[in-house]
């Protein structure tokens, strides 16, 4: 017969009954005579039993079973005699006598047992089958099948339409490169993977369905880190008619119906919200961790006449686009006691981010009685000290570390080290999540290397209604301007991570040819790449605006997994390669030949 249930779901109400489990032989105990096995499932444990004097036969079968062996299994719940209850599982008070034994298939010695400790990354990936039987794993899918559900849910009550949109697509990169498909029946042309469904959503905004959602794969060629991965998974939707305020109230609810479902928490809502301009001035990043209650000051204005030179060459350099000259301070309260190996590895960590040094002092004292400790606080008088004091409230005992360099610098290095110290330093406050919005970014950027500006979100965000006017004009001027130009971009930051981002975009025609202008796109290249979205932009398009939620990134975060490998069921490694099916492989010549194609790859050696 089929199993009646899972072994998990097996409790003290069923004794008594017959019951038939199927799973895997998790372990194995032959205690002289009587064997014991802890039968698995995808949802737990149980204790079945295998007495020589009640069932012979099947007992002298039980002699044969082995780890990982499958089976199929009938007998009777029993409370488990007293002191040999294990209060640690679900199914601890209860054991199955067992009266029939089927086994369904052996297995062969294991490459690492399932509950071996610290089983190296590419040795799981390479036997993922087995590694996806591991509870941690299971629990982690299923955790991510619970949100998912969520989600479909939840914005199926808001009157969301799940559609699917293409999988094969024209290419039109969005700043990574797009995975190519060639075209057997179109030779010599070529299909994309979708990088995600951006342009799609918005055709449907313009054909009216007003509100759109849909559980998304979307592949990036990409260079890799733990936090990506070649394909991925968006929780993508789009709204007609509505403000960025309607967006991330949507977001809200989402995020606030997970958190009630899955984690069993009450997630405080509103989300605090910051723009970018307070995100940057206070944390030096755009996705600031907000568990971490330390904060940057600028000091520029108070070091321009200062006698350390390098802080007064840094507050007295102009430029745009971020290359204005910039001082900020971090204060550590209670850093005085750092030593010094500590404070030279911090001056090896801020130099990954193009800073020169990390001028520092320690405050183990007043100042006016020279009580600060570092080598530079004989170049600053009474007067900057002072300044310093006021602006970051520093007291006896704290240390100060310095920034002074390109403001680019200056807050990319400082604002990593603030989270780098207050991780070390056990800083962080009492909330497990904390989410942040982070809005108003800037439309443009301005790109050195291409020597053009480049959009900071896609080329289909809306700028916000009183920046309108800086698009306009030209010459050097318009440069400026345009650096001022904000967008209507909203980023839901957690922990320090981006987990998701959308904007209201352009849905005036003329603007988005402006756009696409903006951004040296010619208007023959707009044509080809963009051709179809700029004619239906032309025939009534409503406004929208949309967000996608990087599904991968946000159950790793909520489960505290360092990677999101541990949340996919068959990632691909940082190389994009698969260890259990060796893709990417080579392929028959006459596959090649029938696409028209030639390798000229020559392999090493």
């Amino acid at each position: 017969m089929n199993r009646s249930g899972y072994c998990n779901e097996i409790r003290e109400g069923h004794i008594g009954q017959r019951v038939t489990l199927c799973g895997w032989v998790n372990r194995r105990r032959d205690h002289g005579g009587v064997i014991f096995i802890d039968l698995r499932d995808r949802t737990g444990l149980v204790q079945v039993v295998f007495s020589p004097e009640r069932h012979p036969a099947v007992h002298q079968q039980a002699h044969e079973l082995r780890s990982e062996y499958v089976v199929r299994l009938s007998g009777e719940v029993a409370r488990r005699p007293q002191e040999t209850e294990n209060p640690r599982l679900p199914t601890g008070m209860i054991e199955v006598h067992v009266d029939h034994l089927e086994l369904l298939n052996a297995a062969q010695p294991l490459p690492f047992q399932l509950d071996e400790e610290g089983v190296g990354e590419m040795t799981r990936l390479q036997y993922r089958f087995l590694d996806l039987r591991r509870p941690p794993m299971q629990k982690n899918l299923q955790f991510r099948h619970r949100v998912t559900q969520t989600v479909r849910s939840v914005l199926d009550e808001a009157g969301f339409l799940e559609i699917e949109t293409p999988m094969l697509t024209r290419s039109t990169p969005e700043g990574a490169r797009d995975y190519l498909v060639p075209s057997r029946v179109n030779p010599g042309q070529f299909y994309a993977l979708p990088q995600s469904p951006q342009l799609f959503k918005q055709l449907l905004m313009i054909a009216g369905y007003d509100r759109y959602f849909q559980v998304a794969r979307c592949f990036r060629d990409e260079d890799l880190r733990a936090d990506r991965q070649p394909e991925f998974t968006q929780i993508d939707l789009e709204m007609s008619f509505v403000t960025a305020e309607d967006v991330m109230a949507v977001a809200e609810q989402l995020m606030g119906e997970v958190f009630q479902e899955a984690m069993h928490q009450t997630l405080p809502l509103p989300i605090p919200r910051l723009t970018y301009a307070e995100a940057m001035a206070r944390y030096g990043l755009d996705a600031p961790d907000m568990r971490i209650p330390l904060e940057l000051t600028d000091i520029t204005d108070a070091m321009r006449h200062t006698g350390f030179k390098v802080f007064a060459q840094a507050a007295n350099q102009t430029g745009n686009r971020g290359e204005h000259g910039l001082v900020k301070v971090l204060r550590v309260p209670g850093g005085a006691q750092l030593t010094r190996k500590q404070i030279d590895e911090y001056t090896e960590f801020v130099a990954i981010y193009g800073a020169k040094g990390l001028a520092w002092i320690k405050l183990n004292g007043p100042w006016q009685e020279d009580g600060w400790q570092s080598p530079i606080v004989k170049f600053f008088s009474a007067q900057e000290k002072e300044a310093m004091m006021a602006a970051t409230g520093a007291q006896i005992g704290d240390i100060l570390f310095f920034g002074a360099d390109r403001a680019s610098i200056v807050n990319e290095s400082l604002g990593r080290l603030r989270v780098k110290v207050g991780k070390e330093l056990n800083m962080l406050n009492d909330t497990a999540f904390s989410f942040v919005w982070v809005t108003e970014f800037p439309l443009l950027d301005w790109d050195n290397e291409a020597r053009r500006h480049v959009a900071v979100h896609h080329p289909f965000t809306a700028p916000m209604v009183e920046d309108v006017h800086r698009l306009e004009g030209s010459g050097v001027a318009e440069d400026q301007r345009l650096d001022e130009v904000r967008s209507q971009a909203y980023d839901l930051v957690l922990n320090g991570t981006e987990v998701g981002g959308g904007s209201i975009r352009i849905h005036d025609p003329q603007m988005q040819q402006k756009m696409l202008a903006l951004l040296g796109i010619e208007a023959a290249e707009a044509e080809e790449k963009f051709g179809f979205l700029l004619k239906a932009l032309e025939f009534g398009a409503p406004p929208h605006g949309g967000l996608a939620f990087g599904l991968d990134r946000l159950v790793a975060i909520l489960l505290g997994v360092d990677s999101i490998r541990d949340v996919i069921a068959f990632p691909k490694t940082q190389k994009a390669g698969c260890l259990l099916t060796q893709a990417p492989s080579s392929v028959d010549p006459l596959q090649l030949r029938e696409l028209y194609l030639r390798s000229t790859h020559q392999p090493k050696g």
